[in-house]
């Protein structure tokens, strides 16, 4: 098992959620057949619950647990490292036991709360059959996630991020199959068919998981570093089960922040979009549909621009700890120069040009929207900005600097929740969408926590913004150019869609055109190289 460099690690992880994200969002398209529209419903329910109790028993450990490995790793502190990963895996398969029973019996009681006293829908008994389903997952979830950070701690990333693609493939072929069998072989009703679906979720995750164990077991000697006769170090003998476990909940803090700063700003988003879209003079049923594509249907698309961060920050916090570990300021500043590049070069032209083809993207995935397009086409740059910010908070967090980091994610929510009703009126009386105003509200917050980790960054390390903002005009041009050539085609090939195959065609063809200008540009300018180094483009030349 090879170990991944800082890009080659943040590539690797990067195409693996994206691939992750895609299939995540495809199979939606068959499983509607399959089950069928206005059953996805008892679905949703059943991930909804599940995702609120899978935060609660990670609780930000395994990025945490990437963390403290590097570091501990760096400093060659080898029989701690392995205390460390044994502590983590044991609290979180204790604590993912406790969630799983209060899941799973709590499950009737969740099901009354989602329906009350409502009826024609979904009963309460499937409701607490499809959660009880679900909540075995939570068993597994936990151990594989600590798995994953264990290894991405010794920048094993390609084993981590096989893992995710292959948890997913297999939940979607169980997904597939089982609701297929239960529905059009079997006739289990949708009930269970649902039930078999969602179960998809324990299978896939047990899959990785034995997919890891395997790999780790095989290459022992490269992930221990240390053998059972080797005497412990003086420095390590001071360091107690304790003072490890301390450490791992302080690292994982700044995580747990990130994903509630984002569900905040979800909240605020539900609680009055539909309320002052309503007072404006909208529709309810509009307004639903409204906010519908910013906290779902528009989330799903704008995950495979999210999934860049994601991949990025898997390889950065190791990465960026070792060599704030070593005391190597010049290599920090180095890849924090590199991740906000390559980040940068990636999002923006795939931002900008989701945006320029939202009508048809829209169409491909949902059908005919009145107010899909419209939506997204600005919704779509949150995207973007929760990527730097995302970036940014994951360099803070391996800067050590845990309370700056707190204290920009309540400044971004402050703004966000000022800013709120204020613009989305203001966007009315201009004549604008005021649902553009709520999304404006988002990316200012976002802004602010940018704006604010990067100071405290600068301060720690000193970065090179002269040098920073010269590289990057370079890809900015090119990106301008693409554009305005889109721009332009859009005379001459409208983008009006009438059928999915119409709309993939005119994706096909804008997307081919937007990035060969992008990138033959890029590549000529020598930014391509900059970023991403010779031996990538070298492997690019090859394949062509």
């Amino acid at each position: 098992m090879k170990k991944n460099s800082f890009i080659n690690g943040a590539l690797i992880a990067t195409i693996g959620i994206v691939l992750t994200k895609f299939l995540g969002i495809i199979y939606i398209i068959p499983f509607y057949a399959i089950i069928g529209e206005s059953n996805i419903a008892l679905y949703g329910y059943a991930y909804t619950i599940y995702n609120l109790f899978l935060s609660l028993s990670t609780v930000g450990i395994p990025p945490a647990m990437s963390k403290l490995i590097s570091e501990y790793n760096t400093l060659g502190y080898y029989k701690t490292k392995q205390r460390a990963y044994k502590l983590g895996k044991n609290l979180l398969i204790i604590l993912g036991i406790v969630l799983f029973l209060a899941m799973f019996l709590g499950a009737p009681f969740i099901a009354n709360q989602i329906m009350g006293d409502n009826t024609g829908g979904n009963s309460k008994e499937s409701i607490t059959f499809v959660i009880r389903v679900i909540s075995t997952a939570i068993l597994v979830v936990p151990y594989l996630s600590v798995t994953k950070g264990y290894l991405q701690g010794h920048k094993f990333i390609l084993p981590s991020s096989v893992s995710q693609v292959l948890e997913q493939i297999v939940r979607i072929a169980v997904i597939l199959i089982g609701s297929y069998l239960c529905m059009r072989v079997f006739n289990c009703g949708v009930t269970n068919a649902i039930g078999v679906s969602v179960f998809g979720a324990t299978i896939g995750a047990l899959a990785a998981l034995v997919y890891l164990l395997i790999k780790i077991k095989k290459n022992k000697k490269d992930i221990i570093c240390v053998t059972k006769d080797e005497k412990i170090k003086e420095e390590e003998k001071k360091i107690t089960n304790k003072e490890i476990i301390k450490k791992l909940l302080i690292y994982s803090v700044p995580f747990i922040s990130f994903g509630l700063a984002l569900s905040v700003y979800d909240y605020i988003d539900m609680t009055t979009i539909i309320n002052t879209l309503t007072n404006l003079g909208f529709k309810t049923s509009d307004a639903e549909s409204v906010l519908g594509v910013i906290n779902t249907t528009g989330n799903k698309l704008n995950s495979v621009v999210l999934a860049i961060s994601t991949g990025l920050m898997t390889s950065l916090v190791p990465n960026i700890t070792a060599s704030f570990v070593k005391g190597d300021k010049k290599d920090v500043k180095r890849k924090i120069h590199q991740s906000f590049l390559m980040l940068l070069y990636v999002t923006m032209p795939m931002a900008i040009g989701l945006s320029i083809l939202a009508k048809p993207v829209f169409y491909a995935f949902y059908g005919a929207s009145n107010w899909g397009s419209k939506v997204f086409c600005f919704s779509i740059f949150v995207a973007l900005f929760r990527c730097m910010f995302t970036t940014s908070i994951s360099i803070a967090q391996s800067l050590n600097k845990f309370k700056n980091v707190f204290l920009s994610i309540i400044i971004g929510i402050i703004v966000k929740l000022v800013l709120q009703v204020p613009l989305m009126n203001l966007f009315s009386n201009l004549g604008l969408y005021p649902f553009w105003g709520a999304t404006l509200a988002t990316l200012m917050g976002l802004t602010t926590s940018i704006i604010t980790n990067l100071i405290v960054i600068n301060k720690t390390v000193g970065l090179d913004l002269k040098t920073y903002f010269k590289k990057m005009f370079k890809f900015v041009y090119p990106l301008i150019i693409m554009i305005l050539v889109l721009i332009i085609m859009k005379k001459f090939i409208p983008l009006d869609v009438a059928s999915k195959f119409k709309a993939l065609v005119l994706i096909a063809i804008y997307a081919l055109i937007g990035s060969g200008i992008y990138f033959t540009l890029t590549i000529k300018n020598g930014i391509f190289s900059d970023i991403f180094g010779d031996k990538l483009l070298k492997k690019l030349k090859k394949g062509n």
